[in-house]
């Protein structure tokens, strides 16, 4: 019956807007529903720089009713395609039931012997805000109860931000993936609110008062019904909150005080308890390098105050800590693997002292200070190392960690002495541990629960491949231990910001694992695990590094053995689909299928969506010539050709997509499906979700199984091709 209601909703959108079927030369099997075709082409022709772009479907940006109702109907298509999968249903059950078996904790900080964290225990759909404290453990915010409230629509926790005396946390909750979160601040011991809630307070609260009075958050400006939808994420201001009266603005672009700042530059205020002293930052959409001031602690509040520039962009700082009266600058400026700066707060940058020095083979990613020194994260290819730097000497010690993998996230107090790391690996759960530097040991702080997972039923390797220009591309490869080859194989690429794809437990990773399918992750370019020239060597005309090196990295699993053409598939998403689509079409043959997951596919019109102008800074402007020609390079849509036979490919959006709007997926789908190609081209949408971010375990669970599914399809294994002759349920 219900693929009964499925075929029917499909027609009727199909007949409503006048779509035409298309066929597939792999045909799933009699009485599967007919695909609806792509929308009519309403062709917008532009000449820039002297190259013609012409785009099909340019009028999709606006979301009419009838470009929803196709957008609906495809995911109605796609659905029931992967629940005719015989092998689906069940292998539903096994994820959930793998996923369920963890409980993950984020987010932990502890004040006054208080802690707080997100935590998602065990089968739980949601992370929920837990206190602990000499009273016992017990929810402050419970998102199974918000829910209820709501008509059982998903929320989600957006960030939390204890105040320095623990007496309070503040909260951003936000709907259906939307991450359009509202602030309100609880009581840490009774769970009251206390304040709120304030709206457009999406980017989260960057610091309390000492006292823990008043806090100081982001906040989006108020749009008018006639501002285009570019509007939505410039002239952000810095607002602070006594709790008792509304905000107040102190800085940004259209702030009465304070340092200029254009309407592109988010304002941030940051004070350490300790200090005498407050740090205002602004960033410059997604670029990494902040530009900082510092001010007396007095000032902080007041738009007349005293900031005094401590360094531009060019000073290459993207994070800073402070203790008393020191200031630690991590730089990448003349240390392309960074570099740790120390100075007195007051002083110009120039006199900065190196306190740890940048190393080829290592790369600095963070740093904490505590009561006893300071603490720097550093990594060797994926594999974390922890430093302390002593006050006193100077001297930098490296301190052994429980266990090769990757810290995921550090908490310090510069308050306390010690820190508390999470740390996680391939196979490996994450674990909370608390660093005691008296006794130089590491205490297991037992929150969580570790799983079904045996790391001992796998196979690391650490591999590099060959790229076209002779660079050799780090290569992660997990592996079912004892397994034939050559078996199925995914590979995940991102490639931009310099994120980096580390040693971290993913249970989606891990459940394709768990089916017995290998799982490489390919460190491409553009992404910073190898530090900042290995960014800016996946940047801007540089930027087809990013794909090629995916598509070195699939070249050489099949080189290995370990994988052949017809069982390699490739997974990414957001700005990873550039590198998803650009691969699939200079490489068609290579792939046996592409998971899509809400790509950036049309980068000449993706400064036009909402999201867009924060992303000029990494990616260019087609307002000028070079940037034009990187961004028509990247693009997925402009590249597609007829008569090509690309890949199966499962490309995924969410209606509620505030950083890549569902209408960029969507025009992707239609110019693949226009081309031709014989092969499946499938749009799953999630009418509940935004970027994934705030997903509940449900949707993230389903989104893994019908990959996985997908992938056994597309690679011939036996049971796994949608068969609409057996009752779907």
């Amino acid at each position: 019956m219900k693929r009964r209601a499925l075929a029917l909703l499909i027609a009727l959108c199909g007949s409503a807007i006048g779509l035409a079927a298309v066929s597939q030369a792999d045909p799933v099997a009699s009485g599967a529903p007919q695909q609806p075709g792509p929308l009519a082409p309403r062709p917008v022709t532009e000449t820039l720089f002297g190259q013609t772009v012409t785009d099909n479907y340019r009028y999709f940006e606006q979301l009419e009713p009838a470009t929803i109702a196709w957008m609906t109907a495809q995911g109605a298509y796609t659905r029931s395609l992967i629940d005719a999968i015989p092998g689906r249903a069940d292998l539903g059950k096994r994820v959930s039931a793998f996923t369920g078996s963890f409980g993950f904790i984020s987010d932990y900080a502890e004040f006054d012997g208080r802690a707080f964290y997100e935590e998602r225990a065990p089968g739980a759909d949601n992370y929920d805000l837990v206190v602990k404290d000499s009273k016992g453990t017990r929810k402050i915010v419970d998102i199974a109860a918000v829910m209820a409230a709501h008509g059982g629509k998903p929320f989600a926790i957006n960030y939390i931000a204890p105040s320095p005396d623990g007496s309070k946390v503040a909260v951003g909750l936000s709907q259906g993936g939307s991450e359009a979160a509202e602030l309100s601040v609880y009581d840490a011991a009774t769970g009251a609110v206390i304040a709120g809630p304030i709206d457009r307070a999406q980017f989260g609260v960057t610091s309390w008062a000492l006292n823990s009075e008043k806090l100081y958050f982001i906040r989006l400006k108020a749009l008018k019904p006639t501002d285009p939808g570019t509007e939505k994420f410039r002239d952000t201001s810095l607002q602070v909150w006594n709790l008792k009266s509304d905000p107040v603005t102190l800085y940004g672009s259209l702030a009465g005080g304070g340092p200029k700042l254009t309407p592109d530059e988010t304002p941030a205020l940051a004070i350490a308890p300790t200090t005498n002293f407050a740090v205002l930052i602004s960033r410059n959409g997604v670029q990494n390098e902040l530009k900082i001031w510092i001010a007396p602690l007095a000032d902080a509040d007041k738009q007349d105050g005293k900031w005094t520039l401590l360094g531009d962009r060019d000073a290459g700082i993207t994070s800073f800590d402070a203790h008393g009266s020191d200031l630690f600058l991590l730089s990448h400026k003349n240390a392309p693997t960074f570099q740790v700066l120390a100075l007195q707060a007051g002083q110009p940058l120039s006199t900065a002292k190196v306190l740890v020095a940048a190393q080829p083979d290592r790369v600095i990613e963070g740093i904490n200070a505590a009561a006893d020194g300071l603490y720097v994260l550093a990594r060797k290819g994926a594999y974390s190392e922890l430093l302390r730097v002593d006050p006193k000497t100077g001297k930098t010690a490296e301190i052994a960690l429980p266990t090769k993998g990757h810290v995921g996230s550090v908490f310090s107090d510069p308050r306390y002495a010690g820190v508390t790391p999470e740390l996680s690996s391939w196979v490996l759960a994450p674990t909370l541990y608390r660093y005691d530097p008296k006794s130089g040991k590491f205490a297991d702080l037992h929150i969580g629960v570790h799983g079904d997972i045996d790391s001992a039923a796998f196979t690391i390797s650490d591999l590099d491949a060959k790229a076209r220009d002779g660079a050799m591309v780090p290569l992660s490869l997990v592996q079912p231990k004892g397994a034939s080859v050559p078996q199925i194989a995914v590979i995940e690429a991102y490639g931009s910001y310099g994120i980096s794809n580390l040693a971290d437990f993913s249970t989606r990773r891990a459940a394709f694992m768990k089916e017995g399918i290998a799982y490489g992750i390919c460190h491409v370019r553009g992404g910073g695990e190898l530090g900042e020239s290995w960014r800016l060597g996946g940047k801007d005309a540089n930027k087809h590094n990013t794909w090629q090196d995916i598509i070195a990295c699939g070249d050489d699993l099949v080189a290995r053995g370990i994988t052949t053409k017809g069982q390699l598939f490739i997974l990414g998403g957001s700005a990873g689909g550039i590198t998803m689509g650009r691969a699939l079409e200079e490489r068609p043959d290579l792939f046996a299928g592409v998971m899509d997951l809400v790509p950036s596919a049309n980068t000449l019109r993706a400064e036009f969506s909402p999201n867009g102008p924060d992303n000029i800074p990494e990616f260019g402007t087609v307002t000028n010539e070079q940037g034009f020609k990187n961004l028509y390079e990247m693009d997925s849509i402009v590249h597609v050709q007829k008569g090509v036979t690309y890949p199966a490919i499962m490309i995924s959006t969410g209606l509620n997509d505030p950083r890549v709007a569902p209408w960029i997926p969507a025009k992707f789908e239609a110019a693949l499906l226009a081309s031709g190609t014989p092969n499946p081209v499938l749009l799953r949408v999630d009418a509940q979700a935004g970027h994934g971010i705030g997903s509940t375990r449900s949707q993230t669970d389903a989104l893994a199984a019908d990959w996985i599914a997908f992938v056994k399809w597309r690679a011939g294994v036996a049971g796994w091709r949608p068969d609409f002759s057996r009752s779907v349920p």
